[in-house]
């Protein structure tokens, strides 16, 4: 007895280092995990492997709520909007109603009062992706910020399907305002959109699919609480958004633009998606196409056409 308290004794310090370092490794990972700063190394990506990203967005908000519960109502709208203004430094807050706008483009678009829209912006969520998860095709490579390409976009679609003008020009605006807001290519958006729902915003799936970017709004109501619920769920503006982030968010998960379109239609334990992601490229394909310049790959020689 004598012996095993000796033992003890001495072994108590080394104890207590080791529950010590225990203690600071959990401390380390869980700070990582919320600090949640999307760099690709090490720790922190450790940490993001342990616990979905979308799970410390709840953690953050359930905290903030607590802490404004606390407040006074008066300080709890002035931070809420500060905050808001430091992290949307092109966006605008109206002080008077609260509401934030969409972040204010420089672009120009065919139809500038989406521009203008008080709409909350879905970037508090997609800004938590980090650009290094992005398959390069999945970003905006600025072919939508011409007036002419908008307009070029536009009546592609418009003769396609046969859509009223005025409503192919607010999707194109919206789809140009979301993709510089959620930082995705606006083409591929427009790809999607074509391929889900023709450009109709009351297409409704027999799953549950709605909008023109068809997302099952059963599975994403916590999304819709930013615009009012589910309510609103098939308005452009919201339908988009909300679409938006999804996709991005799926592309950063599945760790390619093909992958994470498989991923978007629901396809991601089936061995292929039914030829989805072949349709939304190529339609992609076919939007850049109209974009670009039509280049001449004639050669000619003494006046007459060489095909290499």
């Amino acid at each position: 007895m004598a012996a095993k308290d000796l033992l003890s004794q001495a072994m108590a310090p080394a104890y207590r280092v080791v529950n010590g370092l225990v203690v600071v490794a959990v401390f380390m990972v869980v700070s990582l995990w919320l600090s949640g700063n999307g760099t690709n190394a090490g720790a922190f990506d450790l940490a993001r492997i342990l616990v979905p990203d979308e799970a410390r967005h709840i953690v953050w908000q359930n905290g903030l709520g607590t802490a404004d519960a606390n407040r006074e109502p008066a300080s709890s709208q002035s931070a809420d909007q500060d905050f808001l203004a430091s992290s949307y430094s092109k966006s605008r807050i109206d002080r008077q109603s609260g509401e934030l706008s969409v972040k204010k483009q420089t672009v120009a678009l065919l139809t500038p009062s989406v521009g203008h829209a008080q709409i909350k912006p879905i970037s508090h969520l997609t800004d938590q992706i980090p650009t290094s998860k992005i398959d390069p095709q999945a970003l905006d490579t600025n072919l939508m910020g011409s007036i002419q390409n908008q307009r070029a976009v536009a009546d592609f679609f418009e003769k396609k399907y046969s859509l009223d003008r005025t409503k192919i020009e607010e999707y194109v605006s919206n789809a140009v305002v979301i993709a510089k807001e959620a930082n995705i290519d606006p083409v591929l958006l427009l790809a999607v959109i074509s391929v889900e729902s023709n450009f109709n915003p009351n297409t409704k799936s027999t799953a549950g699919a709605e909008g023109l970017m068809q997302v099952m709004t059963s599975v994403h109501k916590d999304k819709y609480a930013l615009y009012g619920g589910t309510s609103d769920a098939v308005k452009p503006e919201v339908n988009i958004r909300v679409g938006a982030y999804i996709l991005k968010y799926l592309i950063a998960s599945a760790g390619s633009l093909r992958n994470g379109l498989k991923f978007y239609v629901g396809a991601a334990n089936a061995e292929d998606d039914g030829g989805y992601a072949d349709k939304v490229m190529a339609e992609r394909r076919r939007i850049i196409g109209l974009c670009q310049p039509a280049s001449s790959n004639k050669l000619t020689l003494n006046g007459k056409d060489l095909r290499s």
